[in-house]
């Protein structure tokens, strides 16, 4: 345990992945110390260590896109912003469409991709293999394609963020876990942690999966669902693939990282909810490993290294909740990024930043805000494109 070194802070930030690190650094790097980040496990133990590293620009919703499009120059730049390489390879992704609707579906994905000024490609199923040779186009009837998508390392990038926070006087106390918000005259106003209470001007929930449990601890009931997702690497290989694949019809993901393994993903029924951990399941290994062979029939006798779990923080539109939660001032939201919060976290925790501070934002509340759940008669639009 690595316990906090004063009672009292101007931010106290519940959840020490990239989210709530990104936060932290932007706050410290605007004067709005001090700033305590809460982690009860250890570095990259939720989300953050356990995702596929993508880092994707293609969304049907524009301001998503233009998030994504900051993010991607943010990651760029990591490098020399933090001294940490992330090894990010812009292959671009490659979505495949196997119906008519999803051809439709993608069609609309790259008005909006090209309405932000990126060039983004819908493809017919003949063009597929110039950007992957090695699929089998058995049932693709289409795809789009961005080259300024890609893949990085997650485990480098927490790190470097984590350095920078330190080096600004923030603090990251590891192995503390929050127990309770404390709430006085209708105010978050700390939280009660196994190292003692915190007093806190702001607390930030950036919990990821856990998100609706640390809610809770503050009397708030939100949307948030916990969903167990699987993923798997194999043994290296020659370099075969340069973009991320990703099939509409079952989610279905995989790239080729710098060391020639194949990392990819399919989702598996699982209970909602973070009472099971995350073990890896047969289930999973069979689907995944069927469906992979069905693509790139060359895989099929390819071994498996290592496979794991974790938990997406799915909200029921798919957009991420951002802001201060209007039921209880003083408890700001940054969770809701339905598995793709390591990718969005560079430009999302700068508005997550600025609502602790009380400066707007360009977010639609309409689309991100916590209160957006609160209206019965809310007609949403959700975030129609989801998987990996």
């Amino acid at each position: 345990m690595t316990p906090p070194t004063r009672r009292s802070y101007r931010v106290a930030i519940v959840g020490g992945g990239i989210v709530g690190l990104f936060t932290a650094y932007h706050l410290l790097r605007a004067g709005a110390g001090p700033v305590v980040v809460l982690e009860r496990g250890f570095l990259s133990s939720g989300a953050s260590g356990r995702n596929g590293g993508g880092v994707r620009q293609q969304w049907d919703t524009r301001a998503t896109v233009r998030l994504m499009r900051e993010a991607v120059g943010a990651w760029k730049r990591f490098g020399r912003e933090f001294g940490t390489n992330v090894w990010f390879r812009q292959g671009g992704y490659l979505f495949l469409a196997t119906t008519p609707d999803e051809v439709g579906r993608l069609h609309k994905v790259t008005e909006a991709v090209r309405a932000e000024g990126l060039d983004g490609r819908l493809l017919d199923a003949t063009d597929v293999p110039r950007h992957a040779p090695a699929l089998s186009l058995d049932g693709v009837l289409g795809a789009t394609f961005l080259r300024t998508d890609g893949t990085l390392y997650p485990f480098p990038g927490v790190w470097g963020v984590y350095e920078a926070v330190r080096a600004l006087g923030g603090e990251v106390c590891l192995g503390v876990e929050v127990t309770g918000v404390r709430i006085e005259g209708g105010r978050a106003v700390g939280l009660t942690t196994s190292a003692g209470p915190v007093d806190a001007t702001t607390v930030v929930n950036a919990a990821g999966g856990w998100s609706a449990d640390v809610s809770r601890l503050a009397g708030l009931a939100v949307p948030n669902v916990a969903s167990r997702h699987e993923i798997l690497a194999t043994e290296p290989l020659k370099p075969f693939l340069d973009p991320m694949v990703i099939r509409l019809s079952d989610g279905l993901y995989f790239s080729q990282t710098m060391r020639g393994e194949v990392v990819g993903g399919l989702a598996v029924p699982h209970p909602t909810g973070t009472r099971a951990g995350v073990p890896t399941s047969v289930a999973f290994l069979g689907s995944m490993s069927r469906s992979l062979v069905r693509l790139v029939p060359a895989l099929a006798p390819v071994g498996v290294l290592r496979a794991w779990s974790g938990y997406y923080d799915d909200t029921p539109d798919g957009f991420p909740v951002i802001g201060e939660d209007p039921r209880l001032p003083g408890f700001v939201h940054a969770n809701g990024f339905s598995g793709h919060g390591f990718m969005l976290s560079p430009a999302s925790s700068k508005r997550v930043a600025k609502a602790v501070m009380g400066e707007p934002t360009d977010l639609d509340p309409a689309q991100f805000s916590p209160g957006r759940f609160l209206d019965p008669h809310r007609a949403a639009t959700p975030e129609g494109l989801q998987p990996g």
